[in-house]
């Protein structure tokens, strides 16, 4: 059974908030975009692709320890560039795409979540990057945006968590100009989910559980009007693995069976995936 998209969006919106305000390690604790569920975020995020050198850039409050890769590092930005920033959170990838497309840049992060828009608006002045880095609230089917007005679209972990990908990719193709790009880090399937799976990750708002098959998300990105659709992928098996110290991974090992839950564990994979607008 489908679940409502507001549903979703609430659900979704109010485990990020927890996060922002830290009362909780992440939305997916530890069972999805957050492995490592400790303080040491650097540590976790220097695991995803970031380099030393992003991470002394980066403000520390903008390392929620969230994400399943480093969009920044696929994106080829280049001084002067307008970024857009799917799902911005706290603002890591932002901030890291401003270092790379410097004063004369500009990035938008688009987030749906007060209590994350409020930590990343903070951090901006206090770095004083707000003449550079904007953060709009939004919903990523539903950007905030003109048309044909970034030259880049990243998105890290967000899009799979959307109850209409489909929708996120024609908006980002919306957004784009002609001959912009699309630089992704996402969780996506190479084969479905046991339903009692799916179904329990989704009670907890686990980022596994709304992702796609990969045939369908690299279609959609093609329906949307994509050309060059290039990806990469590394096996996530271990974000299922822990079957203690997640209460939404023992719910599912309850349900399903501790073996189940790992053959279904095997199936998930971290995808960076690469696209480009057609030149007009």
């Amino acid at each position: 059974m489908q679940t409502d998209p507001k549903t979703i969006h609430d659900a979704v919106r109010d485990a990020y908030g927890k996060t922002a305000r830290d009362e909780g390690n992440s939305c997916c604790a530890p069972s999805c975009c957050s492995p490592e569920a400790g303080p040491d975020r650097t540590a976790h995020a220097l695991g995803l692709g970031y380099s030393a050198e992003q991470l002394e850039w980066i403000p520390q409050d903008a390392n929620l320890g969230l994400g399943c890769g480093n969009p920044t590092a696929i994106a080829g930005l280049t001084a002067g560039e307008t970024v857009l920033d799917l799902g911005s959170g706290a603002g890591m990838d932002a901030f890291a795409a401003a270092a790379q497309v410097g004063p004369t840049g500009r990035v938008i992060g688009v987030d749906m979540t007060p209590d994350m828009l409020a930590r990343a608006r903070r951090i901006a002045v206090e770095r004083d990057l707000a003449d550079r880095v904007e953060f709009r609230e939004g919903l990523i089917e539903a950007l905030p945006v003109t048309d044909a007005s970034v030259d880049i679209v990243l998105s890290n972990c967000v899009i799979n968590l959307s109850p209409d990908k489909p929708q996120v990719f024609r908006e980002a193709f919306r957004a784009l100009k002609p001959g912009g790009r699309l630089a992704v880090s996402d969780i996506v399937l190479t084969a479905p989910l046991p339903e009692a799976t799916a179904g329990a990750v989704s009670a907890g708002v686990g980022c596994v559980a709304g992702a796609d098959l990969a045939d369908d998300y690299l279609a959609a990105i093609e329906a949307a009007g994509f050309v060059d659709v290039t990806w990469t992928r590394t096996p996530a098996a271990g974000l299922l693995a822990d079957l203690t110290s997640d209460p939404t991974v023992a719910a599912i090992a309850a349900a399903i069976g501790p073996d189940a839950v790992q053959r279904a564990a095997e199936s998930v994979w971290s995808y960076k995936v690469q696209a480009r607008k057609p030149s007009a």
